[in-house]
């Protein structure tokens, strides 16, 4: 990550903390970023109401902050995060002896509901791929990159910074990066396959500035393309199509899980394919599967 130091003594311990997290659990920079930003504004906090330092903070001090919390009415999932922030936080500064005594040890998480995530139906999903439009080259990188996302179930950040050195077309594999830096071989299919050698030949020429890049799907610029960018996109075409369901950067991922259940795919492989490291992660997706089932059942059975 290579975090520069601050000049402020909270944040330059905060980045040092981060910069441990990086070279020893290998999250992600959207995590690190989420935990820099929790960890800056309960110091913040700290030094306007209480004249504190996160290194001179006790239990009381913590619990008074996740009561403003409460009263300010943030989610208990954003909540469980800023407490995993200051544990590790505060576990790294007993460590380096910046404090004698951990004041979060014996602060319980909030309990957390496993929300079902949100997905499409395979006609709405269908709808959504037939809308760009491949006469050019910005519509047939969109129409690849969509294909490729339904049919890897990859995530958006893992899209966007794919190479052409992470592509098989002989064996009809793409490699990924997930997170903690964990390598795994996706099968594309043949539908995302063929429209993706179609947008190699055809439009990522004339989106490329530097005839040597190696970056997959350019930007209009010919740069890499930001998750906000494509994410852009996709809300653009999800208008475009018509669907009216709630659509986030996660959707399409989603619905690669669900219709492969749906569609009687062992949950283990399903795993393998998103890259999970604990199969109760996946076992969402089963719940899922079964409110699709149930659903199916009402509608279809004479007694349903």
């Amino acid at each position: 990550m290579g975090v520069v130091a601050d000049s402020d003594p909270a944040n330059r311990v905060i980045s040092e903390y981060l910069d441990a997290c990086w070279l020893e659990r290998g999250l992600s920079d959207n995590t690190l970023e989420s935990y820099r930003r929790d960890l800056q504004a309960y110091s913040q906090w700290l030094a306007q109401d209480r004249s504190l330092r996160l290194e001179t903070a006790a239990a009381a001090d913590l619990n008074a902050y996740l009561a403003e919390r409460y009263r300010r009415q943030f989610s208990a999932r954003s909540t469980a995060r800023f407490l995993s922030a200051a544990r590790g936080f505060y576990q790294y500064c007993v460590r380096q002896g910046l404090v004698t005594e951990d004041p979060s040890l014996r602060i319980d998480l909030p309990k957390l509901g496993k929300p079902l995530p949100k997905s499409l139906s395979e006609a709405d999903v269908e709808a959504l791929l037939a809308v760009p439009d491949t006469t050019d080259a910005l519509g047939l990188r969109d129409k690849a990159m969509l294909e490729l996302l339904y049919a890897c179930g990859i995530r958006v950040s893992e899209l966007v910074g794919l190479t052409t050195h992470d592509l098989n077309l002989r064996q009809g594999v793409v490699r990924l990066m997930g997170k903690g830096s964990k390598e795994r071989l996706v099968p594309m299919g043949e539908e995302a396959m063929a429209w993706l050698v179609q947008y190699l030949r055809q439009g990522r020429g004339a989106l490329l500035r530097q005839a040597d890049a190696a970056v997959l799907f350019p930007s209009r610029r010919g740069s890499r393309m930001t998750r906000q960018t494509f994410w852009h996109r996709v809300k653009h075409y999800v208008a475009r199509a018509g669907i009216r369901a709630e659509v986030s950067p996660h959707t399409l991922r989603h619905a690669f899980a669900t219709h492969l259940l749906n569609n009687g795919a062992d949950l283990r492989v399903v795993q393998l394919l998103l890259g999970h490291s604990d199969l109760s992660t996946t076992q969402i997706y089963t719940h899922v599967a079964r409110h699709r089932l149930q659903a199916l059942h009402r509608e279809h059975h004479p007694r349903g």
